[in-house]
């Protein structure tokens, strides 16, 4: 899959149960294999699970759990909304990512 998000990038929700609150997260995990994404403070889900070393007490946990990679798209900080990305070639020959929407490259 040829989705154009890495880690640690901000991400919008488009679609989904987050759409309308348009929550803004960091993604914590990318499985291009599955085409799903790990966004903090989305999607959230109850495990139960029981006392172990990680776990001391057990019992409900939430967590995040993966959404398509579809769901979410790149937040622009300057026009404060998802934008579509694009790369293109510095003058020193290093390729960056930027934001179509403002032109700002979206790479630290």
């Amino acid at each position: 899959m040829r989705a154009r998000i890495k880690k640690d990038d901000i991400v919008i929700a488009v679609a989904g149960k987050e759409r309308f609150s348009r929550k803004t997260g960091k993604v914590l995990q990318v499985n291009r294999d599955a085409g799903t994404v790990v966004v903090q403070g989305f999607n959230f889900v109850k495990r139960h699970t029981k006392p172990s070393q990680k776990h001391q007490k057990g019992g409900i946990i939430e967590k995040e759990a993966p959404i398509a990679i579809s769901n979410v798209m790149p937040y622009c900080p300057s026009s404060k909304r998802g934008t579509r990305v694009g790369i293109k070639a510095l003058k020193d020959g290093t390729k960056v990512r930027y934001s179509k929407k403002s032109g700002e490259i979206l790479d630290k």
